[in-house]
């Protein structure tokens, strides 16, 4: 196996008894970091301080991912004024947030015999979010439901 010492070195290709006597001669550990190459990578290391190290890599790289959330409004095909004004203030806080918006409208009983007050509906919310947002999907009836999606522009 090849071995490198603690100060990134390479000391040479040395058989395994060799390497780890190498190794508890300095106080340290022999981990092996690359398993496949021909001959395998050994390096000379605190094993407890490289698996701190590792950790705290992989803690970093997951705080810069970031979670795209879909959040979703139900409206009504009957909505109100008010009503309707105060669900596309809490919709603009959520796609300013950087959340996909889900835009639901529910259809009850002999509503769904006029579906084209929902689609009034939608098309206000669009109006109203067409500076912030755009229409991912179109609009798509679910059963009782007509549903759609926006993301941020």
């Amino acid at each position: 196996m090849r071995v490198i010492d603690p100060d990134g070195n390479q000391v040479g290709i040395l058989n395994r008894s060799k390497a780890l006597e190498m190794a508890e001669e300095s106080g340290l550990d022999l981990v092996e970091i690359a398993p496949n190459a021909t001959p395998p990578v050994c390096r000379i290391m605190d094993y407890g301080k490289y698996k701190y190290q590792q950790s705290k890599k992989e803690k970093e790289s997951r705080k810069k991912q970031h979670v795209i959330h879909v959040k979703e409004i139900r409206l009504r095909p009957t909505i109100d004024e008010h009503d309707i004004g105060f669900k596309m203030n809490q919709a603009r806080k959520f796609i300013e947030s950087g959340n996909h918006l889900r835009i639901r409208i529910l259809f009850r009983g002999r509503q769904l015999a006029h579906p084209e007050l929902g689609e009034a509906v939608l098309t206000r919310v669009k109006t109203e979010l067409e500076e912030i947002a755009k229409l991912e999907s179109p609009p798509i009836k679910e059963g009782r439901n007509i549903v759609a999606t926006f993301v941020h522009k």
